[in-house]
């Protein structure tokens, strides 16, 4: 198949190098020429492990190249994937502009004359009802009714990427929805899934647009659930670590250990923007939805006191080093990342801060990435430092905020306050 890819982000440029790599030929569309340079050059945009040499491996290959203009590149295309960013609003709404326009400017460069329906799937999160109320109606805006039903197959289809397994997670999913007008198979769908092996549910358009919702705020729930219990177990002087091991012993009943255990708060481009996209969803349709509405409060007090945790004795103006600053390692993703949060109030309180995280290169972000990233923490360029000076450097305290930490090597003895292990 001859595959488009909207948006090449961190779900779009994952897609089109693992797309590719099955021996499709893939096209990639972004407004961002800096981002589309780069992938034509063979140079991935952000790290993920493995990314670059997928890429690499096809662009070698030829099957892929990137464009900021659509023009008439859609002429022999079979599938189009949409994977532009719908950032939430104050309220915690989904801004939909750029879905609705990569909606309109797919459309304007359709040929009505198409021999064969162009399917068009949708992977950015949206909420329940935007596929009918938006994406359709502009659509048949542009093409008038009976071209759009001779040439238009809408789909959405979400993903479950995660970031530092993104590659892993795109042929190992958990499932496939496949959304459809009818709720019936598409034939490039199936296609394009032919060599991934997972249960694949075929539903209308709102059960496949909920999902993810579902999905995210389900694992912000879990995640919200053991660090409050962790904070009880420290403040009754109880093990955290011995009472979640009790808990995830019942498999039949508590389901599973992931995202269960007590430790960093959550964070990352998918759970916080989601949950507040729920809440308002939640709150839209009256259905009073408390817990849900309470877990980004929990999150923000569950950081307050890892901070608290960390600067227990610390004396003003200490020396300090960060050890990961990513929400995950081995990636350069800083959106909403908690760790972002405890370097800024570091910072705020006096103390001499320093950062290692070798997946992070200030000069190379992009996008939201790059806005959130110095809106957040302006000094990061300064901030961060290298293997050699962390290892070397005499610290009053190591803060360790994800796995980056065994990248070092460090000396017996060091005072280190480890996020993850609310023992």
């Amino acid at each position: 198949m001859k595959v488009a890819i909207f948006g090449l982000g961190y779900v779009g440029f994952t897609a089109m190098c693992c797309i590719a790599s099955e021996g499709h030929s893939v096209i990639g569309f972004d407004v961002s020429g800096q981002k589309v340079d780069k992938i034509n050059r063979g140079v991935a945009p952000f790290s993920e492990p493995g990314i670059q040499e997928l890429l690499t491996e096809v662009k070698d290959a030829g099957r892929v190249s990137a464009f900021t203009d659509i023009g008439d590149r859609l002429a022999d295309v079979d599938l189009a994937i949409v994977c532009v960013g719908t950032p939430s609003a104050p309220d915690g709404s989904h801004n939909m502009s750029y879905i609705a326009e990569v909606s309109r400017q797919i459309a304007q460069a359709v040929d009505p004359n198409r021999s064969s329906p162009l399917t068009v799937a949708y992977r950015s999160t949206v909420r329940p009802g935007t596929v009918t109320g938006l994406v359709e109606p502009i659509f048949r805006s542009e093409l008038g009714d009976e071209v759009f039903d001779r040439t238009i197959e809408l789909v959405y289809n979400p993903e479950f990427l995660r970031e530092a397994a993104a590659i892993k997670d795109y042929f190992e999913p958990p499932k496939i929805i496949i959304g459809t007008r009818d709720g019936k198979p598409s034939a490039n769908m199936d296609k394009l899934n032919a060599n991934i092996k997972a249960p694949v549910f075929y539903v209308g358009y709102g059960e496949s647009e909920i999902t993810k919702f579902v999905d995210n705020t389900w694992h912000a729930v879990k995640v919200a659930y053991a660090n409050e219990i962790g904070r009880v177990c420290m403040q009754l002087g109880i093990s955290a670590a011995k009472t979640h091991e009790i808990f995830i012993s019942d498999t039949k009943l508590n389901i599973s250990p992931y995202y269960t255990r007590p430790g960093g708060a959550f964070g990352g481009s998918c759970l916080p923007k989601d949950v507040r996209a729920l809440q308002y969803i939640s709150g839209d349709c009256g259905a009073g939805t408390y817990l849900i509405d309470s877990l980004l409060r929990s999150n923000d007090a569950h950081k307050f006191r890892l901070y608290e945790m960390t600067t227990k004795g610390l004396k003003a103006g200490a020396k300090v080093l960060l050890v990961g600053l990513a929400f995950k390692a081995n990636t350069d993703d800083l959106r909403e990342s908690p760790n972002i949060d405890l370097a800024r109030n570091l910072l705020k309180d006096g103390y001499d801060l320093s950062i290692f995280d070798p997946a992070v290169d200030a000069t190379k972000l992009v996008g939201a990435n790059l806005g959130y990233a110095y809106t957040q923490l302006p000094a990061l360029q300064n901030l961060l430092v290298s293997k050699e000076i962390a290892e070397t450097q005499q610290y009053d305290r190591i803060i360790v905020a994800n796995p980056t930490i065994k990248q070092l090597n460090l000396a017996e003895g060091q005072d280190i306050v480890d996020l993850n292990a609310l023992a």
